[in-house]
């Protein structure tokens, strides 16, 4: 039955949402393997004309050095998605958690946690992230904790918003007043009645930081050479723009491709019943 479950899923979305999955995977999936598939060695300076268009050698043509694009934006796929990824999970865990602490803790902890998440809202994402990778670097350390450090606050939000009046349900209170401990009440109570929208979101997330990390390296300051990711690629050709050059074109394309198809997905999941109900409060 358990081995259905996949199936099920999928034909519970939308034609959207399943052509939003199946792109999202196609990346994901050219992140893992992208090193393997790539074609030509990503550094292979003149390999190729400059700025070249659609060959048989170069599917995707070459950049300003003669480098295959097509090798460049798969080996580019592990840091645009990798980090992106990273850093998603990393604020929606940080964000979740500290969300069910301060529903389950006392009120001095929620006053404090929602002071602080207010300050943070005030600064634009886009504006602390540049603040903090001007002060402290463009490692890749550092941007991933840079991404989680800008949208854990928006995390925080949602996950707060909900478990806030769950704490306030019939069965929740049945499990204090059985003398459960706060951890089992946040965990086993209020965690599994959020956990699909917090999902959701955590895909909105998601896109937010693929999107932050780009532009972050289209203005110099995201992923470094030796690395590339998919940012790099638009700003190092940005010259071929004029020209149409694929160079600048294709991993345009890709990150869009990636942010529409995540898009699509994250919509059809927020409107799709759960195939498996959480406990309800009655």
């Amino acid at each position: 039955m358990n081995t259905l479950l996949p199936v099920r899923f999928f034909q519970s979305l939308s034609i959207s949402g399943r052509l939003g999955l199946v792109v999202s995977l196609f990346w994901l999936l050219m992140a893992i393997f992208g090193n393997q598939l790539a074609p030509h060695n990503v550094e292979d300076i003149g390999g190729g004309p400059l700025f070249g268009g659609f060959t048989a050698d170069n599917w995707l043509g070459t950049d300003a050095l003669g480098r295959d694009i097509l090798s460049r934006i798969l080996y580019g796929a592990k840091f645009s998605i990798g980090l992106a990824l990273g850093a998603a999970i990393g604020a929606s865990l940080i964000g979740t958690l500290l969300a069910l602490l301060a529903a389950v803790t006392g009120r001095w902890l929620e006053e404090i946690l929602g002071r602080v998440n207010d300050a943070m809202l005030v600064l634009p994402g886009k504006v602390l992230s540049l603040m903090i990778v001007a002060v402290f670097g463009s490692s890749l350390p550092m941007l991933l904790l840079t991404a989680i450090f800008t949208y854990w606050p928006g995390a925080f939000r949602i996950a707060f918003a909900m478990a806030g009046s769950l704490r306030n349900m019939d069965y929740v209170r049945a499990s204090r007043l059985r003398g459960e401990s706060r951890w089992y009440v946040a965990i086993h109570d209020i965690l599994p009645n959020m956990l699909h929208p917090m999902l959701a979101d955590f895909g909105l997330r998601f896109v937010y930081i693929v999107l932050l990390l780009s532009g972050l390296s289209f203005l110099g300051l995201g992923v470094q050479p030796p690395y590339a990711d998919w940012g790099t690629l638009v700003r190092e050709n940005i010259q071929g723009l004029f020209d149409g050059s694929p160079a600048v074109l294709m991993p345009a394309l890709a990150i869009a491709s990636l942010t529409i198809g995540a898009n699509l997905f994250i919509d059809s999941l927020q409107q799709m019943r759960p195939l498996t109900l959480a406990k309800e409060g009655v």
